[in-house]
């Protein structure tokens, strides 16, 4: 019986499905096993041979730990929600829920070709309003929570409005947007409107006024990550910086915990060092400076108060309100003009920039440890959102504010004896104190810290800031409060209504609010985003529905929010919604989430360490503050795949003609070289026919060949359709099978690593599924298995491939794996062992990798029921004990041959028979043995003279 690997694999996944082999449900009797991958967003191009990389590294563990006897939950759903089937709309008119469903359809077609064994039962699709209930309702909980600082938990809004009806806000600590002060008469003498803005500072989903990337052709806010060089990425359309109120929500009230958390979760180190970068925690001081002639004062933050008397300028964020403030009528048009420039460059840009702009503000402020006027600057590099948007600059001893001053030519302190600042700041971490405050000067306060060391004078200098009032010591953290705002229509509708331009919520028992049609995808001419066009877009608040706008009276039927949610809403939680899908009260019921708890295995790439892995950690708390969520961290284990790069193949076209030189030849020649489709490449020969059929204008093609080929050149690029490198896994499918795509993309290397695709070894790996194959059948179709009872050598082959397989599985090793499933076919092929001993159990370790062909042999094997619930094969020690040892027999150190001992011979046993061999005889006539050296289970060297 041949391999024949379309028949088989069709057979099985059909089997598959009707047996509903991969659906899973609660079972109190076995260990749960949670394995998620991140889910895909559905693109047109459909899949590449990049894409199921991690997917299969995935199923290859959930099918593992499911032959262990793990009830394996394994679910696959899509984030359908996003900017590219919305651009797709606004060119074409076709409305993006159409455009999703089609690309679903096409993934799934292409995830079913390769065998996964996902519960598609569980399917979810983040613009399903099923779905999309839970996202919104989520909303209102943080809409109606704060977060307490002393309980370090959200908590329910209508503590504080109690509170302050009695107490006002005093001695109130929690997160909160600004500091406010008022008493419980101020407070209840309060309109309905101002009570709800004072609210609204408390809220964790709040409105606020937050600088955004802009993009006015996409007619939407970006987050960082799609802008680059100042354009957006979809597009290529220029982003300025503007103030816009957006809604937001509180994840820096979580930023502590997010970084004790990373302590509890097994995660690489560079991954948890990312994430601690990105929240940024730093202990420090904020202090006032006052703003010369003026009442104005403003309030720095800095790791080390200890250096204000190094202080020689000040730097404020070009988005700070205090810019206006301080800015004198001389200096107004050069720093209109220094904001206009920065606009358009994103925070990351300004980060990653290290080149020194500014502008000189006309003020000065106040050192408040000298006395000394010192001039205010604007400039890009300090940022409005980390810490108060204002800087002290101690030129000495910070590298960006060396640079400034040396551009700038401003003064430049040294604090610390003996430091030289000549060419470079100086790194204060060590040393002793000076100037501090500065010799021969009258000292402006009555502290000294000179002669200190450095860390006595920060302990020193924080009491004094306290006691002095000066300031108030404080922990800050970088993260900031995400944008949860987007200008477009295809998103998460907010459940939102405004009564006098403030916001609330629509009744829970209303949820979902489905997303309207519209006319257009486009904003309005008016500037609204796109639901502005909605002409059925109004709550009326007496019958609890969506009304025509024409209805909009104020009093009982109110506008409704025209911004979306972003991209990262519906994956924020999608992970305990798989759990439990198709509830309809409730994300998750709470015996099915304390069943599953959280995600054992997650799997996806490094580009979301600080975009989808902070956020879905702040949700997942904010529900474990709640209740809903039985574990507070969501993925305790999480493996990053690298990325498969594509080998792109090129022809080398003679100047000004339409022939194509081989590229061994084309340095006899002036050529331009060009990207040609992998697809009609095998093995870097061209298929010449198929090149001239591409594209018309190589129709006329001509060929200088080598050796009757045309050799094309390649080289290791992204995998992307402008540089014809795209793989589609259907054709791999469709030569090769299911079976080989999968233990190829694990056999190119280490998964975490990134690693260029190449079809040229491709043929090796589906060699070794036919050559495991012909352990059963014969070139003849004879079924080959016996009853046999497997002999000492075919044992150890089979344990030591179990014991191989089965450590690397646990680290990820697949490709160390697929090279020892080789190694044991290839000896077991060697001793022609097709015994059902051996057999069976080497086709259930095979299983997790190549899926089809197993579940067909195991059939065959007379086995009842499928593969994927036999039980993971033991290794026995036993068998792997070598009972005898190869030694290398050396003269003067030279092997000369070999020769085999049992493994517990003795050394003078050794030494005598080795001595007494007709081939040492030889090397040693007519010489003195000078001594043998035994070395056990080694060598045996003879030194001779």
């Amino acid at each position: 019986m041949e391999y024949n690997f379309r028949e088989i694999e069709k057979k099985w996944q059909k089997r598959w499905v009707e047996n509903k082999t991969y659906q899973v449900t609660e079972d109190e009797t076995k260990q749960k096993y949670y394995v998620l991958n991140m889910f895909p967003y559905p693109s047109g191009a459909g899949l590449h041979v990049g894409h199921p990389l991690g997917y299969i590294a995935s199923d290859i563990y959930a099918r593992y730990k499911r032959l262990q006897g793990f009830n394996v939950l394994n679910p696959m759903g899509y984030d359908a929600y996003g900017l590219p089937a919305e651009q797709y709309a606004i060119q074409t008119g076709q409305h993006p829920a159409i455009t999703t469903v089609n690309n679903i359809n096409r993934y799934r077609e292409q995830l079913d070709k390769i065998g996964f064994s996902f519960d598609w039962n569980r399917e979810i699709r983040t613009c399903d309003p099923e779905y999309y209930h839970w996202t919104q309702w989520a909303f209102q909980k943080m809409f109606n929570s704060y977060y307490c600082n002393d309980e370090k938990q959200a908590r329910p809004i209508e503590e504080l409005t109690e509170a302050f009806a009695k107490y006002g806000n005093e001695g109130l600590n929690a997160a909160c947007s600004e500091e406010l002060r008022f008493t419980a008469d101020e407070w209840n003498a309060m309109s309905e409107k101002e009570q709800q803005e004072v609210l609204m500072n408390y809220r964790i989903a709040y409105l606020g006024e937050t600088m955004v990337n802009w993009c006015p052709q996409l007619g939407t806010v970006l987050a960082n990550d799609e802008v680059v060089d100042g354009v957006s990425e979809r597009g290529g359309f220029p982003v300025v910086q503007k103030k816009m109120r957006q809604w937001c929500l509180r994840v820096s009230a979580y930023a502590q915990r997010l970084l004790d958390g990373l302590d509890t979760i097994d995660w690489t180190e560079s991954l948890k060092e990312t994430q601690k970068n990105w929240i940024g925690r730093s202990e420090g001081a904020e202090i006032q400076f006052k703003v010369k002639d003026s009442d104005l004062e403003f309030t720095i933050f800095t790791t080390r108060a200890d250096t204000m008397f190094g202080v020689t300028f000040m730097v404020l964020a070009p988005e700070s309100e205090l810019v206006a403030q301080v800015t004198t009528p001389e200096q107004k048009d050069d720093v209109d003009a220094y904001l206009e420039r920065t606009k358009k460059r994103t925070e990351r840009e300004r980060i990653s920039d290290r080149s020194v702009t500014g502008v000189f503000s006309g003020s000065y402020a106040v050192n408040p440890f000298t006395g000394e006027a010192v001039p205010i600057w604007i400039s890009d590099y300090v940022l409005a959102g980390y810490g108060t948007g204002a800087i002290m600059a101690v030129p000495a001893h910070d590298s960006r504010d060396y640079a400034f001053a040396k551009h700038f030519g401003l003064p430049i302190v040294p604090l610390v004896e003996g430091c030289d600042v000549s060419e470079e700041s100086f790194d204060a971490k060590e040393g002793i104190v000076c100037n501090s405050p500065k010799n021969n000067t009258e000292p402006y306060c009555d502290l000294n810290l000179n002669g200190l060391t450095i860390k006595e004078a920060i302990a020193t200098t924080k009491k004094y800031v306290k006691e002095h009032n000066l300031g108030r010591v404080k922990v800050n953290f970088r993260l900031r409060d995400a944008i949860f705002s987007r200008q477009r229509y295809w998103g998460e509708p907010f459940p939102v209504y405004y009564k006098d331009g403030m916001p609330y919520m629509i009744d829970e028992s209303c949820l979902p609010l489905e997303l309207p049609e519209v006319a257009k995808f486009l904003p309005t001419e008016t500037g609204e985003p796109p639901l502005g066009h909605a002409t059925k877009w109004a709550w009326d608040t007496a019958n609890k529905c969506v009304v025509d706008n024409n209805k909009i009276d104020n009093i009982t039927v109110f506008p409704l929010e025209l911004n979306t949610m972003p991209g990262f809403a519906g994956s924020s939680a999608y992970y305990l919604r798989y759990m439990d899908p198709r509830n309809h009260t409730a994300l998750v019921d709470k015996k099915v989430d304390e069943y599953w708890r959280n995600v054992d295995l997650y799997v996806g790439g490094t580009e979301h360490a600080t975009g989808h892995l902070i956020y879905s950690r702040f949700w997942n708390k904010f529900l474990y503050d709640l209740g809903i969520s039985a574990v507070e961290e969501p993925f305790q284990k999480l493996v990053n795949q690298g990325m498969i790069q594509g080998r792109s193949n090129f022809v080398y076209r003679i100047k000004d003609t339409n022939t194509f030189v081989s590229l061994n030849l084309k340095d006899q020649y002036d050529t331009t070289p060009l990207h040609v489709d992998v697809n009609i490449v095998s093995n870097d020969v061209l298929d010449t026919e198929a090149f001239k059929a591409w594209r018309p204008e190589y129709e006329t093609a001509e060929f200088i060949l080598e050796d009757g080929k045309y050799i094309c050149g390649w080289a290791v690029e992204k995998m992307s359709k402008s540089m014809f490198n795209v793989v589609n896994p259907d054709m791999i499918v469709e030569k090769y099978g299911a079976d080989t795509l999968r233990m190829y993309e694990m056999f190119l290397g280490p998964v975490e690593q990134s690693k260029p695709w190449d079809t040229n070894g491709i043929d090796g790996v589906h060699r070794f599924i036919k050559k495991f194959w012909s352990l059963f059948y014969d070139r003849n179709d004879n079924y080959l298995v016996t009853d046999e009872p497997a002999n000492k050598e075919e044992l150890k082959s089979l344990h030591k491939l179990i014991k191989k397989v089965t450590g690397d599985i646990e680290q990820f090793s697949y490709n160390t794996s697929i090279s020892a499933f080789m190694i044991c076919v290839n000896e077991l092929f060697a001793m022609k062992c097709s015994k059902k001993e051996i057999l069976n159990r080497l086709t259930v370790t095979l299983a997790p990798f190549a899926p089809h062909v197993c579940e067909e042999l195991w059939e065959t094997l007379g086995n009842t029921g499928s593969v994927c619930d036999a039980q993971w094969p033991a290794y026995n020690e036993e068998y792997l004990v070598e009972n005898t040892v190869n030694y290398t027999i050396s003269f003067n150190g030279k092997a000369r041959f070999n020769m085999e001992f049992p493994a517990d011979a003795a050394s003078d046993a050794i030494q005598e028979t080795v001595l007494a061999d007709e081939r040492s005889i030889k090397w040693i006539d007519g010489k003195n043995i000078v001594k043998v050296i035994v070395v056990p289970k080694k060598i045996v060297n003879i030194v001779i003279k």
